[in-house]
């Protein structure tokens, strides 16, 4: 039997998010690809209560529940969004180590910024997905272009470490 190519795919764990990568994910499945799924132990759950039975080529593969529960990150959605910028880095490398075989390429979510440097260090292609509307990644690309009135009403805050080392 021939063996199919194997990807990693890491979506962003909110739900605009791994639904588009579940659907990617079933595509390339339908194409012959094998894939893993890398979600946090409470998305697993979310996924198995929410989606139709999976296909036997699609692998989950979980993580600690490392971030806040998607249940209450409404909260404090910078304290969720830090969280995804730094803890979950360390458990998906981690889980790299036990992955066999090999990923030939990556899938991650363009929001998972650390994913591009995890795969630079094992050198594995990596992909991004854009989850969001083509216009908004116009204004996202455009934004330093934006301009801003003197006094806006929106307040701008000073910048985040977090926010400058992957947007600026």
């Amino acid at each position: 039997m021939a063996r199919s190519c194997h990807v990693v795919a890491i979506p962003y764990p909110g739900r605009g998010h791994v639904n588009p990568m579940m659907v990617l994910s079933r595509q390339l499945i339908a194409c012959g690809i094998h894939v893993t799924f890398v979600v946090t132990e409470e998305w697993l759950g979310l996924i198995n209560s929410a989606h139709p039975p999976h296909p036997p080529e699609l692998n989950f593969m979980t993580i600690p529940n490392c971030i806040p529960s998607e249940h209450g990150r409404g909260k404090d959605h910078m304290g969720f969004i830090k969280a995804v910028y730094t803890k979950m880095a360390e458990p998906v490398e981690k889980l790299f180590d036990r992955l066999e075989p090999v990923p030939e390429a990556i899938i991650a979510d363009t929001y998972l910024p650390w994913a591009v440097e995890l795969a630079n260090r094992r050198g594995i292609p990596i992909c991004s997905l854009f989850t969001m509307s083509a216009a908004f990644f116009s204004v996202l690309l455009h934004f330093k272009r934006i301009p801003l009135p003197e006094n806006p009403h929106l307040p701008v805050r000073e910048k985040d470490e977090l926010v400058e080392k992957y947007v600026y």
